[in-house]
């Protein structure tokens, strides 16, 4: 697995939308691949978090029959939380502050997930 190549994917996307702050790419089951983020946060638990809140949400979209789940995105009162998921195999999840601009996040995610997935199945 390319690793460098994850977290220069990262780094872009943390370059490209202003708020981003820390950036994870975690297995389904909640084990850190990659990681992008400050001192003071634990990939391990960051990512056992988002793949139960992926799981969740997952089970939302097939229960509402509302289609493949694409996202979830937790808004709190000091930023955002936003977990996607990257095909069947893994998630990314990217932490944001209030300046976090949610719409670019959400127009430069889909490129970003397409060429992780194909860093990911090589």
């Amino acid at each position: 697995m390319d690793f460098d190549a994850l977290i220069a994917e990262l780094r872009n996307l943390r370059d490209n939308v202003t708020g981003v702050t820390d950036t994870v790419i975690a297995a389904v089951d909640g084990i850190p691949i990659v990681a992008d983020a400050a001192k003071n946060i634990d990939p391990a638990e960051v990512s056992a978090l988002a793949a139960a809140n992926l799981g969740i949400a997952r089970q939302a979209a097939e229960v509402t029959g509302k289609g493949t789940l694409r996202q979830t995105v937790v808004f709190s009162s000091d930023g955002y939380m936003a977990v996607y998921a990257i095909d069947r195999m893994a998630l990314m999840v990217i932490m944001g502050d209030r300046q976090l601009n949610v719409g670019r996040l959400l127009f430069e995610c889909r490129p970003v997930i397409d060429r992780i997935s194909s860093i990911l199945a090589a």
